[in-house]
């Protein structure tokens, strides 16, 4: 192609326009571009995706990261069974446990991984994001005779792993409530999120401390964590 191609093209005559030679070059012309237009176009979209949903293509290699997460609920009579009085050096962990989360119905759902006896199966090694909120409600003063004047409220969140017999404090979370003077019972939360790197085969699970205070509400107590990376 002749490299003066465009300075020919805004001062050509009618003569010129009429060659059929220099319309098939008008038209490879036109044909480059607008595929060069539209490749450009293309890359910066894939670019400004990328941007935006943080994709690191060196990293993954552009295999997707399996969707791997856990939202579970609270259920009535969740909490450790009376029978089970274990001393808390052999149980290796503080707080009553809790057995029981809902991981189907409701708000619960489990992707790609597992619910067992209150615990959370991590199916693959990774980051995991993991939190967790347990909600207590404190008896009213007519009803809290002989009690102390305040609460510990305390929840914890385990790992347990299949290499190690005792269980790993992840994280915990405390606050120290009165307990209500007036008719109305004392409302309280506790809520606390972080990250951790798991393996295959390890289990998650939250105990608190007055499990008998604790109200299993499906929007007020839930336990969860997903992969991050």
């Amino acid at each position: 192609m002749n490299e003066n191609l465009r300075s020919d093209v805004e001062n050509s005559s009618k003569e010129k326009k009429g060659d059929p030679c220099w319309q098939v070059t008008q038209q490879l012309h036109h044909h480059l571009e607008k595929t060069m237009a539209d490749r450009f176009q293309k890359e910066i979209s894939t670019a400004m995706r990328n941007e935006m949903t943080g994709a690191v293509p060196s990293l993954t290699a552009g295999v997707p990261l399996p969707k791997v997460a856990a939202h579970v609920t609270g259920v009535v009579s969740s909490t450790e069974p009376p029978t089970a009085d274990v001393p808390r050096r052999s149980r290796g962990y503080l707080g009553e446990r809790i057995w029981e989360w809902e991981g189907q119905r409701g708000l619960s759902f489990l992707q790609n991984m597992e619910l067992r006896g209150g615990e959370l199966l991590v199916p693959r090694a990774g980051l995991y994001y993991i939190y967790g909120q347990t909600y207590f409600r404190l008896p009213s003063s007519g009803e809290t005779e002989g009690q102390e004047e305040e609460a510990q409220l305390v929840q914890y969140i385990y790992k347990k792993m299949s290499s190690y017999t005792v269980p790993i404090l992840l994280m915990k979370s405390s606050r120290s409530a009165c307990w209500p003077r007036g008719p109305e019972p004392g409302l309280f939360s506790l809520h606390q999120a972080g990250t951790a790197f798991l393996q295959p085969a390890d289990r998650l699970f939250i105990t608190v401390s007055n499990a008998s205070a604790m109200e299993m509400d499906g929007r007020a107590s839930y336990f969860g964590a997903f992969l991050v990376g």
